[in-house]
């Protein structure tokens, strides 16, 4: 019987992954640069890359542009509370995740038109958050509001309403009623490369419609998060017998 002989880079990274899994290497530690690493092996470059590619795939091994390869802490899942809080929206339960955003005016386009039921190509402001814990990306959100729901100064480049444009409520009062969409499904280009995740690997994809008394749409929001990263919780109140009697 003929035995298949692994392949030099499967050796690289039965080794590597070794010294990360019984301690050597530390989570969080940057490895040598792959030219470094390469000439320790005695191996090419494209070799010693995919040995690296198998460890990123097993999710050992984070490779940040322009900074190197990382050995991954150990996943921690974040949770998303459904309903209207008053914590970030999209990482309720974890409120001391560092957030980034990026405002802008766009125009809806067919989708958003019809999420936030207006005519298409009209102003919304958009919010692009972006959560990290320390360097690695946890989650996502486009959130999207009727331009004219927004108060003057908002869309600024000042840090100042960042904090208020965090919150749950956005901008204004808790809505009537709100609608939230659940599912699993690949990623667009942009979330693999936001979320740093492969193109194989599922995310939760989360649509939320925010609505007022008068059944107008005050809020849109995609937020998207890595599958294995995130538990999703949503909490269902018993209407009353005085709502009932009311409807």
């Amino acid at each position: 019987m003929i035995r298949s002989v692994p392949s030099r880079h499967h050796d690289i990274a039965d080794d590597l992954r070794q010294q990360i899994t019984t301690g050597p290497i530390k989570p969080g530690e940057r490895l040598p640069s792959e030219a470094d690493l390469a000439s320790r092996y005695k191996v090419s470059t494209v070799t010693l890359r995919s040995a690296l590619a198998l460890l990123q795939g097993e999710g050992l091994v984070e490779k940040i542009h322009g900074k190197g390869n990382f050995v991954r802490r150990p996943p921690r899942k974040i949770v998303y509370v459904g309903g209207w809080g008053t914590l970030d929206p999209w990482t309720a339960a974890e409120a001391a995740l560092r957030v980034t955003v990026r405002a802008a005016t766009v125009q809806a386009d067919s989708h958003l038109a019809t999420l936030l039921r207006v005519p298409a190509g009209s102003p919304l402001a958009e919010f692009f958050c972006v959560s990290h814990e320390e360097e690695s990306p946890r989650g996502l959100a486009r959130i999207y509001i009727p331009r004219d729901l927004v108060p003057a100064g908002v869309l600024d480049d000042e840090p100042s309403w960042q904090e208020t444009a965090l919150r749950f409520a956005v901008l204004g009062s808790p809505p009537a009623a709100v609608r939230e969409t659940v599912c699993s499904r690949p990623p667009t280009p942009d979330e693999v490369a936001a979320l740093r995740i492969g193109s194989s690997k599922a995310v939760l994809a989360i649509t939320r419609v925010a609505t007022d008394t008068t059944g107008r749409v005050v809020e849109a929001a995609l937020l998207a998060f890595p599958g294995d990263r995130v538990d999703a919780v949503f909490t269902t109140h018993h209407v009353t017998a005085e709502r009932q009697t009311q409807g």
